[in-house]
């Protein structure tokens, strides 16, 4: 063995720019089924509270008992909405996830104000920030489950693979190929089954 290959070895896994283009696997992520179906509920999720904050934006305001926030939280609303659509429309999702978490920690800093002074809306402002707690776990949930997906391979070798079926001939041909097949005598098998072998022979 070459010293370049066993110091290759020793430093660990090769760089990405040291791998030919087609093992090279793609920046995408490919997650599973159920964080997939998460990514896309919050993106809805994300587009419904969006529309409500942009149309009702004083309204809440004023059930939080911050009516001055009003043109704020009409503004996180176009931002909902860009990131709903953002999470919908992208073939990966993670960033736009990963921008909610941050906009979740905006939210959270616009409502907090309320818990402080004379304010006679703190039990709305309570309600809120449990309502928002909650919904920054799921998306720190997604955030993570999405990173933390195996990259998609490389186009190249979907495009290599995609008509293989891992035989190598088609199923009609090989179809009963083994049959009538007998194992060579010398072959030694497990002990329990050397009775039945020898009485099938």
């Amino acid at each position: 063995m070459s010293e370049a290959m066993t110091q290759r070895r020793r430093s660990g896994p090769p760089d990405r720019s040291e791998l030919p283009g087609y093992l090279v696997s793609d920046p995408r992520r490919r997650p599973d089924p159920a964080t997939r179906e998460l990514a896309q509920g919050l993106g809805w999720f994300s587009i419904g509270l969006g529309l409500t904050e942009v149309a009702c934006g004083g309204a809440i305001a004023r059930w939080l008992g911050m009516p001055r926030s009003a043109t704020i939280i009409r503004a996180y609303g176009v931002r909902e909405l860009l990131q709903g659509i953002g999470i919908l429309g992208a073939r990966d999702p993670t960033p736009w996830i990963s921008a909610r978490v941050a906009g979740d920690a905006l939210d959270i800093a616009t409502v907090l104000p309320g818990l402080e002074g004379h304010n006679p809306r703190k039990d709305n402002v309570v309600i809120a920030l449990v309502a928002l707690a909650g919904v920054t776990a799921a998306d720190v949930i997604c955030a993570r489950s999405l990173s933390e997906a195996p990259l998609a391979p490389s186009e190249k070798v979907r495009r290599d693979y995609r008509q293989r079926s891992g035989f190598r001939r088609r199923a009609e041909a090989m179809r009963g190929a083994a049959r009538g097949f007998k194992p060579p005598p010398d072959i030694i098998g497990p002990e329990a089954m050397r009775p039945w072998a020898l009485t099938n022979a």
